[in-house]
């Protein structure tokens, strides 16, 4: 049996590659998507596709609507969300990503430092489990193995 994980969250650093790194150290059978984790072609995909837009706004909303149509197709084929939220970054797109997982009732795993235990405490409770380290959760997927 192979699982497929998403992986949302901010892409402004290496946390999706450590999590590989410890499925395969753990030598589990997990397959990984994410969101495009390119930052630029992510901004730039509505003018790739649709062509020069007549402001940011539009610009912004040509990308979303892409994005969007991108993480849906992914994350409905796969079987485990793991959603990191982090001290550094902004997390709008984590939580979007995390409630919709959970509406599409897409068995969810948050990881999250105790410093955002107050702000996403209605998140966790709705999310399967909630882990403070990105090993935490990978330890949850291979019980799963176990």
């Amino acid at each position: 049996m192979e699982l497929t994980v998403y992986l949302a969250g901010q892409i402004h650093d290496d946390w999706r590659e450590q999590v590989k790194q410890i499925a395969k150290d753990k030598n589990l059978a997990l397959h990984f998507v994410a969101p495009q984790t390119n930052h630029d072609l992510s901004d730039d995909i509505g003018e790739h596709i649709l062509g020069e837009q007549p402001s940011a706004y539009y610009k912004d909303d040509a990308a979303s609507s892409i994005n969007n149509f991108r993480t849906q197709v992914l994350m409905q084929k796969s079987d485990v969300v793991i959603a990191l939220f982090g001290e550094k970054y902004k997390q709008w797109n984590t939580a979007m990503d995390a409630s919709a997982a959970i509406t599409m009732n897409k068995p969810t795993i948050i990881v999250r430092p105790p410093s955002l235990i107050h702000p996403l405490k209605e998140l966790s409770n709705k999310a399967n489990v909630t882990v403070e380290t990105v090993e935490q959760a990978v330890d949850v997927l291979a019980y799963i193995f176990k």
